[in-house]
């Protein structure tokens, strides 16, 4: 008699969004929608410019708030003035924001000892070699090209605690080296039981990093489901790279 597969275990969803929507003006910006993400797990989100992706993740951070519907993060609110919620989750958002007159390394320094880092500078050593910024960890924001700015937005995520990371296009500007140390990275967080959500335009990252993917188009869910299933539908022609997730 053939031998059944065991089933996965159900893991408890750590961000649960039910019926939300969210309309600015007359233009409904996110048709509502159901989304859970359990630890340890990355759901992607993908579609063309004006999607809604960008929307959903702020909505997600609790940077906005629902027209309709819930966002709960361990059963409670998400609001993003809730130290509660600051201290479990890290957001890379679309706007880069930075303190002009710090360096690299004293970003990341401020970052970790206020979120209570134990043995601070030792963090920041590591997260700046993790992004490939230890040769510019003296250098201000202004003198950083824009692939190694957003390699400093990521490493303050990643130099702070956090169950749940939001990132928003987190491979822009970086070259292709860079963008595999994130993938690396981003696989280690899920290893240690980190949740991800993330938008993204690049089929590669998608296909190394996430467990689902949600196409978005005009606001609404066009299609979701397992990267090999959905990421052919929103990048013609793509196919999952060896080594990845799928």
């Amino acid at each position: 008699m053939a031998k059944t597969k065991p089933k996965k275990a159900v893991r408890p969803p750590l961000l649960a969004l039910r019926q939300v929507s969210r309309r600015y003006g007359g233009r409904m910006a996110l048709q509502p929608i159901d989304l859970s993400i359990a630890a340890g797990e990355c759901v992607a989100l993908v579609g063309h410019n004006g999607s809604g992706k960008s929307t959903l993740l702020r909505l997600a951070a609790g940077r906005d708030t629902p027209t309709s519907g819930t966002v709960k993060l361990d059963g409670e609110p998400v609001d993003e003035n809730d130290p509660r919620v600051r201290a479990r989750l890290a957001v890379v958002g679309d706007v880069s924001a930075c303190y002009p007159d710090l360096t690299v390394r004293e970003h990341l320094a401020l970052v970790a000892v206020a979120h209570g880092v134990e043995e601070p500078l030792t963090w920041v050593d590591r997260s700046l070699a993790d992004r490939g910024l230890a040769e510019h960890a003296e250098a201000l924001p202004d003198s950083l090209s824009s692939g190694q700015l957003q390699s400093l937005l990521l490493a303050a995520a990643l130099v702070r605690p956090r169950d749940l990371l939001i990132l928003d296009e987190p491979e822009q500007r970086l070259d292709p080296g860079a963008r595999q140390r994130l993938a690396d990275l981003l696989k280690a967080e899920l290893a240690d039981g980190v949740a991800v959500l993330l938008a993204t335009h690049h089929p590669d990252l998608a296909f190394s990093v996430a467990d689902r993917v949600v196409l978005l188009e005009d606001g609404a869910v066009l299609a979701q489901g397992a990267p090999q299933n959905v990421l052919p539908t929103a990048f013609p022609g793509s196919a999952a790279p060896a080594g990845s997730a799928t």
